[in-house]
C-alpha cells in the first residue's frame, strides 16, 4: 500500500495530507462499488440471518480480494496510527485465558480489520464511491434503522430465530450475547409493570440493543441532510424531507440520553461553523431540523417515559462505578489489558470492559491501545478540520460526535464502520472534477 501525500500539494478546501486522485491508467478509483452497497443496504437480510455486524468481516474479506487486484492503493497520512492499533490489539491475545474468550477476541479483531479495510477501500473507491453515492448508501441505512425502530414500536415483543440458530453449537448458544445474535428481537422491552429495567418498548432493530440504535441514528441523520442538499430538486428530495421529521418518533422513544447529546452536538457544532463561514443556508437547514425536533419532543410522551426510566433504574451511578472498577483493574495490567472484558466484581453487574468502546479498549488492550484509537480518531477529526465544504462539514462534525459517543456507547460494529467511511470521505478530500453524476446509474445515489 502506498502512502501518496508525501511531498503533495493539498487541493483547495481538501483535508491536508490527503491523496490526490488516481493517477491515469490506475484502476484503483474504479473499484467496484457492489461491497458497500450490499453490506449496507443489504443489512435487513444478514440481521434476520444472525449474520449482523458479523456481514461486515465478509464484505471486508472480499474488498480484500478487490484491493488485490488493484494497481495502487493509497492511503492517508496518519494511516499508519490505525494499522499500529491492530497490531495492538493482535498482541493483547497473550493476555486471554479461557478458549471461549478467544473466540471473542478475534470475533472483535475481526471487525476492527473489517472497519480498516471499508476505510481503505471508500477512501480509494473515488470514481465509483463519490461522495453522492456515499452518501446515498447512508441514507438507505439510515431508513433501514427508522423502518426497524417503527416495527419495534409495532411489534415489541416480536422475536425470530434466525438460521444461524440451528447452525452454532450449544456450547455457543449458551452464552448470552451469541443468543442475542442468533435470537433477534426489535426492542429492548420488560413488558413487567413491576420490573426495574426498562419498562417501555425501546426500539433496537436493526441493531442488538437500544443504545445501538441510537449511535446508528445519531451517526446517520446529519449524513441524511447533507444528502438532500445534493438531490434538491429531485423526487427523493421530497420524500426524505417527510422522512426526517417522521423519524423523530422511533428516535425520541428510544429513550436514549447518549443519541440526544450526539444530536445536539451535532447541530451546535455544525451551526457553529457554519456560521463561522457565512454559510445562511445551512443555518437556516440546522433551525428548521431543531424547530421540527422541539414539537416532536413536546407532542411526544418523551419526557415522561424518561422520568419513568430514571426512577426506576440507577443507570449512571451504576455506569459510573463499571468505569471506575474498569479503569482500576486497568492499572494492574496497564499495557496490553486483558485481551477481553471480563465479569465484574459486583454481581449482577456488566462485565469490565462494556458500556462504552473507549472503556473496551481501555481494559482489553491496555493505556496504548486506547492511545493509538484515540490518537487515529483525533487525527481524522483534525486532518478534515479545514475543510470548508459541506460533505467536508458534515464528516468533520460527524467524526466529533464520534468522539464524544465512544465515551458511553460501545460501536464496535456498525458504529466503528460508519465513523471509517465518514473518515474516508472526509480525508479523501473534495472532487477534482465536480462533474454531474447521473442519477438512475447508482442505488441509493
Amino acid at each position: 500500500m502506498s502512502n501518496s501525500v508525501e511531498g503533495r500539494k493539498a487541493q483547495p478546501g481538501s483535508a491536508p495530507g490527503t491523496a490526490a486522485a488516481s493517477r491515469p491508467g490506475s484502476d484503483v478509483g474504479r473499484l467496484p462499488a457492489w461491497p458497500i452497497v450490499a453490506a449496507f443496504a443489504g443489512f435487513p437480510l444478514w440481521w434476520a440471518l444472525g449474520l449482523g455486524d458479523m456481514a461486515w468481516p465478509v464484505f471486508g474479506a472480499a474488498m480484500v480480494l478487490i484491493l488485490a487486484r488493484a494497481r495502487k492503493v493509497r492511503a492517508p497520512r496518519g494511516f499508519g496510527i490505525l494499522l499500529l492499533f491492530l497490531l495492538w490489539v493482535l498482541c493483547s491475545l497473550i493476555q486471554i485465558d479461557e478458549p471461549l474468550r478467544i473466540l471473542g477476541f478475534f470475533y472483535r479483531f475481526f471487525l476492527y480489520a473489517a472497519a480498516t479495510v471499508v476505510f481503505v477501500y471508500v477512501y480509494n473507491a473515488r470514481q465509483t464511491l463519490t461522495d453522492r453515492r456515499i452518501f446515498g448508501v447512508l441514507t438507505v441505512f439510515w431508513l433501514v434503522v427508522v423502518a426497524g425502530g417503527f416495527a419495534g414500536l409495532a411489534f415489541p415483543l416480536f422475536e425470530l430465530k434466525t438460521p444461524l440458530a440451528y447452525i452454532l453449537p450449544q456450547a455457543l448458544l449458551d452464552n448470552s450475547y451469541v443468543d442475542e445474535m442468533t435470537t433477534r428481537d426489535l426492542t429492548q422491552y420488560n413488558p413487567d409493570p413491576n420490573a426495574t429495567v426498562i419498562s417501555a418498548p425501546r426500539p433496537s432493530a436493526p441493531f442488538l440493543y437500544a443504545n445501538g440504535w441510537g449511535n446508528g441514528y445519531s451517526l446517520l441523520t446529519p449524513a441524511v441532510v447533507a444528502y438532500l442538499s445534493m438531490v434538491r430538486g429531485e423526487r427523493r428530495f421530497w420524500w426524505l424531507v417527510a422522512a426526517l421529521p417522521i423519524s423523530f418518533i422511533p428516535a425520541f422513544l428510544t429513550l436514549n440520553r447518549g443519541m440526544f447529546l450526539g444530536l445536539g452536538i451535532a447541530l451546535l457544532y455544525l451551526g457553529f461553523r457554519a456560521a463561522l463561514l457565512g454559510r445562511t443556508r445551512v443555518i437556516g437547514s440546522i433551525l428548521a431540523l431543531s424547530v421540527v425536533a422541539g414539537v416532536a419532543l413536546v407532542q411526544l410522551p418523551v419526557i415522561e417515559r424518561l422520568e419513568q426510566r430514571t426512577s426506576r433504574v440507577s443507570s449512571i451511578d451504576d455506569r459510573g462505578e463499571l468505569y471506575q472498577e474498569t479503569f482500576r483493574r486497568t492499572l494492574e495490567s496497564p499495557v496490553f489489558g486483558y485481551g477481553a472484558p471480563r465479569p465484574s466484581e459486583r454481581s449482577g453487574q456488566p462485565s469490565a470492559g462494556t458500556q462504552g468502546h473507549v472503556w473496551l479498549v481501555l481494559f482489553s488492550h491496555g493505556f496504548v491501545g486506547l492511545g493509538l484509537f484515540l490518537a487515529w480518531l483525533v487525527h481524522a477529526f483534525l486532518s478534515t478540520l479545514r475543510r470548508t465544504d459541506l460533505v467536508g462539514l458534515v464528516c468533520n462534525t460527524l467524526l466529533l460526535v464520534g468522539l464524544v459517543e465512544i465515551f458511553y456507547y460501545g460501536i464496535l460494529g456498525s458504529g466503528l464502520v460508519i465513523l471509517m467511511v465518514i473518515a474516508a470521505v472526509g480525508l479523501r478530500g473534495r472532487p477534482q472534477l465536480p462533474r454531474r453524476e447521473t442519477r438512475s446509474s447508482q442505488v441509493g445515489g
